[in-house]
């Protein structure tokens, strides 16, 4: 037992150090959040925008600017996530090869790395919730960071996702980013006419939307909506999960594998060296 907890608890300090070495996604959660869900505040006209909530079906009008700052929170930690595990997982991939490879248990490494983008997304969900509440206080507060908190778990999934199957850097920023911009937008009952539409049931952060909005300006259940959330969190997990077990796979041939080096075979002489090719024969 001790052995695996020292292995868990290794790899869980590498995850969190390439996260803290990520200077500028700690900048952008300690500015872009606040200073994001502060403009929205100050901005965006206070006038009342009602709108159908499907998971309850009441009909909520909290005013504009409250109910922009609930969406800002959630594309901003969506994007923090998201850009954090994918950076995490694209610049570390090559480490994390070398250690599968060496020995070292995948399932401890699969395990760190939830460690360490679930206390990622606990701050971050914490901090955008303390933002958004600091002008008014949303009536279900503690619910609320529940819901931030799995939209940016599951965008962190889908980050180790990009991270492990794209081959460029820009590529996966923009995916992530163009991903959260519609995924939030599309949702948004002042950007978008048709947040009613039963299209949206479908796009990644439909559950948290409805359990934030339900948890900031209602008194509801936003259980309905988070167990919409857990399955798309769940779903990302596996497809996270699975791709980094396909990319730290041993890339030796069975054939290599099987073969050991003190063992005579083609090729081989007695003492496993290799023979001198005789005259006339293919090499």
């Amino acid at each position: 037992m001790r052995r695996h907890w020292a292995l868990f608890a290794t790899a869980s300090r590498y995850a969190l150090i390439g996260h803290a070495r990520n200077r500028f996604a700690m900048l952008l959660v300690v500015v872009y959040i606040p200073v994001w869900i502060a403009l929205a505040y100050l901005t965006i006209p206070d006038r009342p925008a009602p709108f159908r909530l499907r998971a309850t079906g009441e009909i909520l009008s909290p005013p504009g600017n409250h109910l922009t700052q609930i969406t800002g929170a959630l594309n901003a930690v969506t994007l923090i996530a998201g850009f954090m595990m994918f950076a995490a997982t694209f610049t570390g991939g090559a480490f994390d090869r070398r250690l599968a490879m060496a020995g070292y248990p995948r399932f401890h490494l699969v395990l760190s790395k939830l460690a360490a983008l679930t206390l990622v997304c606990a701050a971050v969900a914490a901090y955008a919730t303390a933002a958004a509440g600091f002008a008014w206080s949303p009536r279900q507060p503690l619910m609320l960071a529940t819901a931030l908190f799995c939209a940016a778990l599951t965008y962190g999934a889908l980050g180790v996702v990009f991270g492990s199957v794209l081959r460029r850097e820009v590529e996966g920023m923009f995916a992530i980013l163009m991903i959260s911009i519609i995924d939030l937008a599309l949702q948004n009952p002042l950007s978008s006419s048709g947040s009613d539409s039963g299209v949206v049931r479908f796009l990644p952060s439909y559950g948290a939307v409805q359990a934030s909005m339900s948890a900031a300006f209602s008194h509801a259940s936003v259980a309905q909506g988070l167990a919409i959330q857990l399955l798309w969190l769940t779903g990302a997990a596996l497809a996270g999960f699975l791709v980094f077990r396909r990319r730290t796979r041993d890339a030796l041939p069975r054939e290599r594998k099987r073969g050991t080096p003190g063992r005579s075979g083609p090729g081989l002489g007695a003492g496993g060296t290799a023979r001198a090719a005789e005259p006339g024969t293919a090499v």
